[in-house]
């Protein structure tokens, strides 16, 4: 004997409160079983896709969603119809398709503007906030934000209120005012966290609060939120959308950290599970699976991920530059960190990580005058921002430029606070980098002590992490700027042996170790003993000093 119609009805029951209880897998089964039936009204159609979006079949859920919009198309429901095209052009804009996430957009504004104004178009704001921010229309970003909060109060709809407030905090992290901003975003968090956000949208906020700090580089504020992200999530046992996203942002975290083979295990994970919900978030897992690989010295294995990450629409700068730069071709890396540091020269948050990059090439391709002023642009983004991250990496490269230019004593404060602000940070990478910078400005300075310290200092992270050994470089790559018998002399002077003793080590005179330097410094475009001092103990030439 067949089922009725009542045993549709009670499994359409049964699959309604699963679905408020967030049980989706329940939800999803007991629908499906339903429509096998007989055909569900657009509410349960809607349910049933979301249920499927939950579970991660994306596939499926695009075509319910369809369907639902045609059926609320069909009973005369336009703002529902609205909601259902937002939802298709949402996923598809999600999943790299965005010309059909375009116009499903564009069908969504149309109906919505048959309407008059009500919580349906709360969504559609949201998107346009969203673009505005993109393309730095603050002010514009900053109106919709405000109208999202009144639209929110007006229907009792805290979701709005939220988005709200996540939307101005968005632009004032912008306009660098940051402790407001993270206001703000705390003001949707506790909407969240007091169950008063819808679950898609709460997920969505959280989520981008742990972009903003990652995109300031507030570390230890991005874990925090991730952790409170991971405690929100414990409520849901279906939610491969945020699990995915909060993995992608711990990969980023556990690269900083030095925890490689983590986050590469992370990364397969985000990889397996966004690869058809989430395009962005797995090109980005795939840029920062190279930064492992580069980091590590595996060459092929990061530029094969770096080319991945690329074909995903991310942008694999600065990673493949510096790893142009590892492999010796200089004048590559100079040429694509400078195209990518032009092309992002508006947004702040990439133009802090590209002119970090530009500051290492351009002191690599002996380009001080431009490696000086990325640093300056670098150091106002650090003063306008002033966030643990931009600190660090700007004290860090002001100690670079300064000891690049021969000026030891200059680089020293900033190159203590770089170090000491990346420990803090838990960037220990960055750490063991700063501590071999401070190794070689103690040894250009003449304390041998404090330079072996830190140079051991720097050694003992590179090998917990796994960091090979700088290769020797060439002898034939610095004959191109000396001569062996400079070289020769540079390296006895970097030690701090007096012209005397270099003449009567090497059995010429004195006269002739001063026209060598004079020579040596007209070639490394330096002006004292201590900047060419420093040129030595960065490329090689002394003894124990990294090459």
């Amino acid at each position: 004997m067949g089922l009725t119609d009542p045993d549709q009805q009670a499994l359409i029951g049964q699959a309604r409160a699963a679905h408020r209880e967030h049980r989706y897998d329940a939800a999803y089964d007991t629908l499906r079983a339903a429509r096998e039936l007989g055909a569900l009204d657009p509410e349960d159609l809607h349910r049933l896709a979301d249920a499927a979006w939950w579970l991660g079949l994306v596939p499926e859920c695009l075509r319910l969603t369809e369907l639902a919009h045609r059926d609320f198309l069909a009973t005369g429901h336009l703002d529902q119809a609205a909601m259902q095209a937002l939802d298709m052009g949402g996923m598809l804009a999600l999943r790299g398709e965005p010309a059909l996430a375009s116009a499903w957009l564009n069908r969504a504004r149309r109906l919505l503007e048959e309407l008059p104004v009500g919580p349906a178009h709360g969504t559609l704001w949201y998107v346009d906030l969203s673009f505005a921010l993109e393309e730095g229309r603050l002010d514009e970003a900053s109106r919709t934000a405000e109208e999202l909060r009144r639209l929110g109060r007006e229907h009792g709809q805290d979701a709005y209120v939220a988005l709200g407030h996540l939307g101005q905090g968005l632009v004032l992290l912008r306009r660098g005012r940051v402790t407001d901003a993270f206001g703000q975003m705390d003001e949707a968090m506790l909407l969240v966290f007091g169950g008063q956000v819808e679950p898609e949208w709460a997920g969505h906020i959280a989520c981008t609060i742990v972009t903003a700090c990652l995109d300031v580089a507030d570390l230890n504020r991005a874990r925090l939120c991730s952790e409170a992200a991971y405690r929100w999530l414990e409520d849901f046992e279906h939610a491969v959308m945020f699990t995915g996203v909060c993995r992608a942002h711990e990969v980023d975290l556990l690269v900083v950290e030095g925890q490689w083979t983590a986050a590469e295990h992370k990364a397969d994970l985000v990889v397996r599970d966004l690869a058809e919900l989430n395009v962005e978030a797995v090109g980005e897992v795939e840029y920062q699976r190279g930064e492992c690989h580069r980091l590590r010295g595996e060459y092929d294995a990061a530029d094969a991920a770096y080319e991945r990450a690329a074909a995903l629409g991310c942008e694999p700068q600065p990673g493949a530059a510096l790893l142009a730069l590892a492999r010796g071709d200089v004048a590559a890396a100079w040429e694509a960190v400078c195209d990518a540091a032009a092309r992002a020269s508006t947004d702040p948050f990439r133009s802090a990580r590209l002119l970090r990059a530009l500051v290492e090439i351009g002191v690599a391709a002996r380009r001080l005058d431009a490696a000086g002023s990325a640093a300056a642009r670098l150091h106002d983004l650090a003063a306008a921002f002033g966030t643990p991250g931009f600190l660090a990496w700007s004290a860090h490269c002001d100690g670079v430029v300064a000891l690049a230019s021969g000026d030891a004593t200059e680089a020293l404060d900033p190159l203590m606070r770089a170090s000491s602000g990346f420990r803090r940070m838990r960037a220990w990478c960055d750490a063991a980098a700063a501590d071999l910078l401070l190794s070689d400005v103690h040894a250009a300075l003449g304390n041998a002590a404090k330079a072996e310290q830190y140079r051991d200092s720097s050694a003992a992270v590179s090998h917990r992490l796994g960091i090979p050994d700088a290769a020797p470089r060439p002898r034939s790559e610095l004959d191109g700027v000396l001569t062996a018998r400079e070289a020769e002399i540079l390296a006895r002077v970097s030690t701090g042996a007096a012209n005397r003793e270099v003449a009567a080590s090497l059995s010429i005179s004195e006269a002739t170790v001063r026209r060598h330097l004079a020579n040596i410094y007209l070639k490394l475009d330096v002006r004292t003993r201590t900047a060419a001092a420093a040129w030595a103990h960065r490329h090689g030439l002394v003894p124990g000093a990294r090459a």
